[in-house]
Formats: C-alpha cells, sequence, structure tokens
C-alpha cells in the first residue's frame, strides 16, 4: 500500500514555536518519521498569542473572534505557511509531493464541559497558501458528541507502541504546556487523559519573574523548596478526583500565592505541582505501567523528571531512546491524525476522550487555487 506524505503542524500551549514535522504513514499501522524543525515565535508574536488567549477567555461560540484574536489568527496561518515553505526549502522537500498538511492551529479555549473548544487558524486560507490539501479543526467534532476533545495523541501513541513491540502496561507522558497521558495495556482500548499543568505555569512564572521563557534544565527548581501548603490547596482542584477520561483549559488553575516565595521556591513549587498532578493519576488506573516513556518540552526539565520518577514509582525514560524525537513527536501526531481524517478513520476513543463510541473528525479542505 502507498504510504501518503503528510506534514504535520502543533503549535503548544507553551507558546513556544510551530512544530513541523514530516511523515510517510498508512494511517494505520505503517509509521515511517522524516525530518522535523520547529519555528520559533518572537517575544512579540508570543505577547500577541498571550493576548488571544486573554481575549478567549468569554468565547461562548467558537465562531466568536473578539479583540486581538482576528489579528492572532491571521498571523498564526501566515506564519503556519511560511515555516512549511521554509521547512521543504530547507529540507529538499518538495511541496508538490506533499499529500496533505496536518494543522492543528493554536488552542486558545477549551471548555468540552460547555461543548466548546476554539483553535484559531484558517485551514481553507493556509490551503491556498500553500496549494495542498489541510486537515484542521480536529476536536470540535468529538466535543460536541461528548467527548473531551483531548487528548488526540494516543492512537499515534498506539501505533509507535505496536511497532517497537512494547508489551506489558506502557505509558507515555507527553508535557506540553499542558501534560497528558496514555496507558497502553497489549490490545485493550487505550485510557488517556490531561493530567494537569505541564509546562505552561512553570514558563508563566520564569516569564514574570526573571524575564526568561522557561526554566532551563529545571536549574532554578533544583535550588528552591516547594511550599507544601501552596501545592495541597492546588491539588484539592477536584479535577483530580475525577476519573479519566478527562481534559483541561490551559488557564484551569489558580495559581496565585507564590508572590511571597523567592524565584526558586516559586519554580519549585511549580515543578512540584505538575509531578504530584501527574502521579495522582495512578490512583485511577486499572493497572500502573512498568515504563513511563516522556516526550515534549518537559524532557528537557530534569528537575521535573526526576521529580516525576518519584511520585510514579518507575523510570521515566525520554522517548528519544527509543529512536523517537521527543521534540517531534506531537507534531508527527498531526500528520498521521490529518491521514486518518482524511480516510475517514477514528481519531478519539471512549477511553481517550470519554466519548460514546470512535469516531473520525477533523475538516479537509482543498486549496481554492
Amino acid at each position: 500500500m502507498k504510504l501518503t506524505r503528510a506534514i504535520g503542524l502543533m503549535s503548544g500551549t507553551s507558546l513556544d514555536g510551530i512544530d513541523i514535522a514530516f511523515l510517510e504513514t498508512d494511517g494505520e499501522a505503517q509509521v515511517r518519521p522524516g525530518p522535523f524543525a520547529t519555528r520559533p515565535y518572537s517575544d512579540a508574536e508570543r505577547r500577541l498569542l498571550r493576548a488571544a488567549l486573554a481575549d478567549a477567555r468569554g468565547l461562548t461560540d467558537a465562531t466568536q473572534r473578539p479583540g486581538i484574536l482576528p489579528q492572532a489568527e491571521a498571523f498564526l496561518t501566515r506564519a503556519h505557511g511560511e515555516a512549511v515553505q521554509g521547512f521543504c526549502r530547507d529540507q529538499g522537500l518538495d511541496l508538490a509531493s506533499v499529500d496533505l498538511i496536518g494543522f492543528h492551529g493554536q488552542t486558545v479555549l477549551h471548555q468540552p464541559g460547555n461543548r466548546l473548544t476554539v483553535q484559531i487558524g484558517d485551514g481553507q486560507e493556509l490551503a491556498d497558501a500553500l496549494g495542498r490539501p489541510v486537515a484542521f479543526d480536529f476536536r470540535t467534532a468529538d466535543v460536541m458528541a461528548g467527548g473531551q476533545g483531548a487528548p488526540l495523541v494516543p492512537v499515534y501513541h498506539r501505533a509507535l507502541a505496536a511497532g517497537a513491540a512494547l508489551t506489558g502496561t506502557v505509558g507515555f507522558l507527553n508535557i506540553g504546556g499542558v501534560a497528558n497521558a496514555t496507558i497502553l495495556s497489549g490490545a485493550a482500548e487505550p485510557l488517556a487523559c490531561d493530567t494537569g499543568p505541564g509546562n505552561a505555569l512553570i514558563d508563566d512564572f520564569m516569564l514574570a519573574r526573571t524575564g526568561a521563557p522557561f526554566d532551563a534544565d529545571g536549574a532554578l527548581a533544583a535550588q528552591g523548596q516547594p511550599d507544601e501548603a501552596l501545592l495541597a490547596r492546588w491539588l484539592a482542584h477536584p479535577f483530580f478526583d475525577q476519573a479519566p477520561p478527562k481534559s483541561l483549559d490551559r488557564n484551569a488553575f489558580d495559581v496565585s500565592g507564590l508572590d511571597h516565595l523567592s524565584d526558586a521556591d516559586g519554580a519549585a513549587t511549580l515543578t512540584a505541582f505538575t509531578a504530584r498532578a501527574t502521579g495522582r493519576l495512578l490512583r485511577h488506573v486499572p493497572e500502573r505501567p512498568k515504563l513511563w516513556i516522556a516526550c515534549g518540552g518537559g524532557v528537557y526539565n530534569k528537575t521535573l523528571l526526576l521529580w516525576l520518577e518519584n511520585e510514579l514509582g518507575v523510570e521515566v525514560r525520554v522517548s528519544d531512546e527509543f529512536g523517537w524525537n521527543a521534540s517531534a513527536l506531537e507534531a508527527q501526531a498531526f500528520a498521521y491524525l490529518a491521514v486518518r481524517a482524511a480516510k475517514g478513520l477514528a481519531l478519539t476513543f471512549p477511553g481517550t476522550t470519554g466519548v460514546h463510541a470512535p469516531m473520525s473528525g477533523g475538516r479537509v479542505v482543498q486549496p481554492r487555487r
């Protein structure tokens, strides 16, 4: 069977930049990853996207675009188009040979309880700019059917694990702005959910306190002590008592109370929050994974990985050890999901989003010119 040549695009809640990955796949068992790159956001672009997050908080309809949102959406679409063109040029890849683009867009609001999820980015405009078909709007169908709309990556994790012939119960932990987990056990349907904060709260704190976009290597957190009273209050959030599947908005947690802490203690407290929030998932799983595979930007925070191992009780290995680029997996997943969407294959499942039955999703548009 001829494999589909796809490019996946991901702009995550950490607001680091646009991840671009090439993948050849049948949307099922065959997966051949190719080159990967990131187009970083400038400080000004990151400020624009943060303003868009703020202006999206009052949305009640996915089509609404108040305040700065139209400007942010136009920028985001244009930047993704330019990123794809630059990627193809740099990699010696003929854009005309790419069959499909998977475009996640930028999540600015995610409230599945209100049947509302908003990813800005114009799929039709991107298709027109690149002259290639684009799959986008991956979450809406699931949310409208009563699912959580997230996480979407578990079906790709399942394909990777099958290809690597991993046995036993295995967990994938994707540490982006929000962290999510996939638990795979043989032929059983994947179990998945958001686990809580990932990098976003740490990054926000670092930017406000130090001007740095993140805590490099977790070095600042390693110098501090977590505030146990704050952690107890934050971990009392009802989200952590809910069984999966479940998902979160980037701004779901009120982490006020850090003002009296030093920079190091604040970073340590937020890092501990991510680790302990992840550990709370173990209360809700039928069988604890014997192995956790971490991916996403959080794998570069050594302090976080160490504290995660303490919470999960087993070794946490970085996906690169298995030949899977930790930074590329989510962008690869949206290339994979794009192919599944084009074929009408299921993207979400009762065990991953809570939707009533396996469900396809996404919209695929052709270029108009």
